[in-house]
């Protein structure tokens, strides 16, 4: 019997109403039901301050390190970005900078590419624009990339998002639906390729 592939949801923000959260939490149903073992990240849990070299060479953040563990403990990835000003949020590059920046004198974490490399990570977004926030994985993907992540050939961008789901924060439209399992599923099958003995 395998075991459940560790799959990671999160969104770049924190805002109560967020689109990409409620976006991530379909995700995270979604990768439930395809046999995944799923943690649901929530970033306002892990605050961090923005990233200056001085504040970290007087210690790395608590959050940060624990931050650290759970992007590693877990193979497969979904990402859900809003776009502010046609690129990622702040929250979400200031997470990446903590999370990428090596640890001087800690064996474990002297690496900065090591919560990141050979993840396979899978984009969504979602806007109340035309463009469901695509602009931000365009500008998303090289950072991942730079970073040695595995990206999936499917994305997906929920357009008119203010409109997309019901009072449970369901979606409403079954194509919409299907797009965010597409990327799901195939996050989980590359992830369990790629991780296979």
């Amino acid at each position: 019997m395998t075991a459940p592939t560790p799959l990671l949801v999160f969104a770049g923000s924190t805002r109560a109403q967020s689109f990409n959260r409620r976006l991530a939490r379909v995700a995270a149903e979604l990768g439930r039901a395809a046999g995944a073992q799923v943690t649901l990240l929530e970033l306002a849990e892990h605050e961090l301050p923005l990233y200056n070299a001085d504040l970290e060479a007087r210690g790395t953040p608590d959050a940060a390190r624990r931050l650290k563990e759970i992007f590693h403990a877990h193979p497969a990835w979904i990402v859900c970005s809003p776009e502010y000003n046609g690129s990622y949020t702040g929250l979400l590059k200031n997470t990446i900078d903590w999370v990428s920046s090596p640890i001087k004198g800690d064996p474990e974490w002297s690496s900065g590419t090591k919560p990141f490399a050979g993840k396979v990570v899978g984009l969504l977004s979602a806007s109340p624009g035309a463009l469901g926030g695509l602009r931000s994985l365009s500008h998303l993907s090289p950072l991942l990339l730079n970073l040695q992540c595995w990206l999936t050939p499917r994305q997906f961008a929920l357009a008119k998002a203010g409109e997309a789901f019901d009072a449970e924060g369901r979606l409403v439209n079954a194509a919409a639906l299907a797009s965010v399992q597409g990327v799901v599923e195939q996050t989980l099958h590359a992830a369990r390729k790629l991780n296979a003995p």
